[in-house]
């Protein structure tokens, strides 16, 4: 989550706040709907990519990790460039590069997917950052129902993408993947059109030194917060990126796999409504994120190992219940463990960028142990040391303290 002293204010937002409020939300809430589906589109197409290019497993994995390590790597540099450009323009550059970066999938060769992946994820690290921040900065009556808002958007641009890629596939392009993964560049464009009015008449306005002063790097404790964030968020992204084929070697169809994965996604919006008043109301958050590790790893032992049919909805239901609580939680934390608006920026570049990284060994992990076993079995090793590393971390992180600056 990225405070508002990360980012640049406008005198028109600062003198007449209420002025295009209406249009500032709705562009907001429609950037927020791109920042997903780059993700949720590509892995439930992943087995034809595979077959028809050849790619390895190997390949599989570095193609779904590389956006997400691009997540991590281009948010550090994001609010210095806000300061410099505006965060408004740095947004408009954002979305740019999800739109080109997407678009460049209809070409269906090897080279652009990988391409792609760099461009739509350095957008979407962008997009991370500066949404939260302006959301606070321009909504400062109303930030509970907006980050909301932003949380439903962005929950609701992954489940469509896991969704709708296949029938798309299937029923607008005769089978074409390539064109299904292009297809989702509309909704960037779509976007872009309605911000880039706003964003160019933007001026940005300097902030103050201190915001960015000081360094959390010798702190315990930020360090917990930045690796339940990176550990939650490597779950999340084996789930995006991997459950889909993992649940079509099950000899579910690849509709049906969609369809489940949608759902989880889906789920996590119902949980990060109700995660941080909850999170705000307890003495502090240690339990609470161990039930959410126990939830994630129960959720996904059964989706792998369980029965097929109808117990699959409920696992489905009670993973995304459990991802969407982790998630909300971790941006939670980075609130609840600063003391001011300045160790909050720097707690949030420090989270997102550093765990961001961290999240990217999710994914790749899985594509390896794929290839090298030829099953994902392993994966559940994996995830049961990844919801164990989340708890511990978490149980750390939800103690009730505040981080220091060193």
């Amino acid at each position: 989550m990225s405070p508002p002293d990360k980012t640049p204010t406008t005198k028109a937002q600062t003198s007449n706040p209420s002025s295009h409020s209406w249009l500032l939300a709705l562009s907001l809430i429609l950037i927020a709907c791109n920042l997903r589906p780059v993700f949720g589109s590509l892995s439930v197409v992943l087995p034809e990519i595979m077959r028809d290019t050849g790619l390895s497993s190997t390949g599989a994995s570095m193609l779904t990790t590389l956006p997400i390590l691009c997540l991590g790597l281009f948010s550090l540099p994001t609010p210095a460039l806000a300061r410099r450009f505006g965060a408004e323009r740095i947004l408009l550059l954002a979305l740019l590069l999800i739109a080109g970066g997407t678009l460049l999938r209809a070409m269906g060769s090897l080279p652009m997917l990988f391409v792609s992946a760099v461009l739509a994820g350095a957008g979407i690290a962008m997009g991370n950052v500066l949404l939260p921040g302006l959301i606070k900065r321009s909504f400062a009556s109303r930030v509970a129902l907006m980050m909301g808002l932003y949380t439903l958007a962005v929950c609701a641009g992954a489940s469509s993408a896991a969704a709708f890629t296949v029938p798309m596939e299937m029923h607008w392009f005769d089978g074409a993947w390539p064109k299904a993964l292009a297809v989702w560049s509309a909704l960037a464009f779509f976007a872009l059109l309605i911000w880039a009015p706003q964003a160019l008449r933007a001026r940005p306005m300097a902030t103050d030194a201190a915001a960015h002063a000081g360094s959390l790097i010798r702190s315990p404790l930020a360090w917990q917060v930045t690796f339940f964030m990176g550990l939650q968020s490597a779950l999340a992204y084996i789930v995006m990126g991997w459950l889909a084929p993992i649940l079509r070697e099950r000899n579910i169809d690849s509709a049906m796999a969609g369809y489940l994965v949608a759902t989880s996604i889906l789920m996590q919006l119902i949980a990060s409504l109700l995660t941080p008043p909850l999170a705000a109301r307890l003495k502090d958050q240690r339990g609470f994120a161990l039930i959410l590790a126990m939830m994630i790893l129960a959720a996904f032992l059964g989706l792998l190992w369980g029965p097929l049919g109808l117990p699959m909805w409920g696992w489905a239901v009670l993973l995304g219940l459990g991802q969407g609580g982790a998630f909300a939680l971790a941006l939670s934390l980075i609130v609840m463990r600063s003391g001011n608006m300045q160790v909050t920026a720097q707690l949030s570049a420090m989270a997102q960028g550093w765990g961001y990284v961290l999240a990217a060994w999710g994914p790749l992990l899985v594509g390896l142990l794929r290839g090298m076993t030829g099953s994902y079995v392993p994966t559940a090793w994996l995830v049961i040391a990844l919801c164990v590393a989340t708890a511990i971390a978490g149980w750390g992180a939800g103690r009730n303290q505040l981080v220091q600056h060193s």
